[in-house]
């Protein structure tokens, strides 16, 4: 037995769903209002500091990513997850999908790549708990949440356009596409 699995799962190869199957499990990077942007590194199973935004510019929600998933950028599923009060990195929130963001993004010189970005409601939001598609959110947000994406990525040197909404069924249907793309990389490794 390895020594990580001997200590615990880490936190990107947790289960997706609870046993419900229908709460996600998130595992949040950067929290709401916070200006540093942090990315799990799975080989130290750890939160480091990948980014500071600049001055006037935060998240505008909790960001994290879908354990045990995969998508076209070679990491986990990302989700923006909406919920009363931001948490700490590293914590793992139940939620449902709103829908998803359809993007892709490139590299400076690089090729575009499919980079959607899952929205999602904290299973345990208050203010947010009525919630239930992306056509329940308040007028302009969803425009105002891709538009941070776009400057986001302008500062670092990449492109993103968002190509279209997607309600929570399509959302479903990109994250058992990760998990999928997820297992089969894992088996290839073995």
């Amino acid at each position: 037995m390895s020594p990580r699995s001997a200590r615990h799962t880490i936190l990107s190869e947790i289960a997706p769903f609870e046993k419900n199957d229908h709460e996600l499990r998130i595992v949040i990077e950067t929290p709401k209002g916070s200006r540093n942007k942090y990315s799990y590194d799975p080989d130290c199973d750890c939160m480091e500091l990948s980014a500071v935004l600049p001055e006037g510019m935060s998240f505008p929600y909790d960001f994290g990513f879908i354990p045990s998933t995969l998508g076209d950028d070679g990491d986990p599923l990302d989700v923006l997850i909406l919920m009363d009060a931001p948490v700490v990195p590293g914590c793992i929130v139940r939620a449902r999908l709103l829908g998803a963001i359809q993007a892709k993004q490139k590299e400076k010189g690089g090729k575009w790549t499919r980079n959607n970005r899952l929205l999602a409601v904290a299973t345990h939001a208050q203010t947010h708990q009525a919630l239930k598609d992306l056509s329940d959110l308040r007028p302009h947000l969803l425009e105002e949440i891709k538009e941070f994406f776009v400057d986001y990525n302008k500062l670092r040197n990449r492109k993103f356009t968002a190509d279209g909404d997607a309600g929570p069924r399509k959302a479903r249907t990109l994250v058992e596409a990760g998990i999928k793309a997820f297992a089969r990389k894992k088996r290839k490794k073995h």
